[in-house]
């Protein structure tokens, strides 16, 4: 038997569900180990292959979508023809409420979302994919260790051609503010507690605002090329802009709004869009 492996092979981005925290985005790096016997190559497996296959299972059953435990007890899912209904209560009584086309979701036979049970759901659902002469697949899923500021976040993107339009779909990122062309952490570390498991939404998509046992809620929606997307949440944990969500126009607001509250210093704001890319923005 021979074991290959590929370290950091891809970035998945997505949200979930958390019973104590709600509705988080997420970051995690991805490695893989096979191990099997060689084939005529020489190889258990072409490291183009497990790229590819790999890196293509990671696209279209995890990233950016919303990821269900549907073992969990506070969770209920009802199908509507290609319509998925998803309500969830965490253990605080917060309630979050999701429609969406059923490609937007992901459901693992699960209790929680864990880099180890989405691993697990990896595994299972890979390996019968794989030649025969491949025995055992090793999934390793985990976020960028860094020692500066980092949020969570969640958003949707309905003018997006590819998958970004899911209305849920989220990032574990850094943000990196110069004022005066010198590091401000303290300013990274407040601007992360800001957004700490937030939701970032347009303000033209926020249909209503209702109050429900005592928590204000919003509610957004929107239809776009993949279909009709609702998603209700808690207020607090909802934070809403003038523009789309995208990367740039998060980066830019946060410089013009620190701006505004420093005129007498100049900014710059390098926000990340998970791990390794984003945007940046001056004022």
């Amino acid at each position: 038997m021979s074991t290959l492996f590929v370290e950091r092979l891809t970035v998945v981005d997505f949200c979930f569900l958390d019973t104590h925290r709600g509705l988080l985005g997420e970051s995690w790096l991805l490695d893989v180990e096979l191990t099997g016997r060689l084939d005529a190559q020489g190889m258990v497996l072409d490291f183009g292959d497990v790229k590819r296959q790999v890196k293509h299972h990671a696209d279209e059953r995890y990233d950016h979508k919303l990821i269900v435990p549907s073992r969990n007890d506070t969770c209920r899912i009802d199908a509507k023809g290609s319509s998925v209904e998803l309500a969830f209560r965490t253990e605080g009584g917060d309630r979050l409420l999701h429609r969406s086309p059923a490609d937007a979701l992901c459901l693992i036979d699960a209790p929680a979302v864990t880099s180890e049970t989405v691993a697990a759901d990896f595994v299972a659902t890979l390996k019968p994919q794989l030649p025969a002469n491949v025995d055992s697949l090793d999934i390793r899923l985990y976020p960028e260790i860094t020692a500066d500021a980092y949020f969570h976040y969640c958003h949707g993107l309905k003018h997006h051609a590819g998958n970004c339009q899911r209305i849920a779909h989220g990032h574990r990122s850094l943000m990196k503010i110069l004022r005066d062309g010198r590091r401000d952490t303290a300013l990274e570390a407040e601007w992360a507690e800001r957004w700490r498991d937030i939701y970032i939404g347009s303000r033209e998509d926020l249909v209503a605002e209702f109050d429900d046992g005592g928590s204000r809620y919003h509610h957004y929606r929107y239809t776009s090329n993949q279909g009709r997307f609702e998603l209700q949440l808690p207020a607090a944990r909802s934070y809403v802009i003038d523009t789309d969500s995208t990367i740039e126009n998060l980066a830019q607001h946060v410089a013009d709004r620190l701006h505004g509250e420093q005129p007498a210093h100049r900014f710059e704001v390098r926000a990340f869009e998970g791990i390794g890319k984003g945007a940046i923005g001056r004022a």
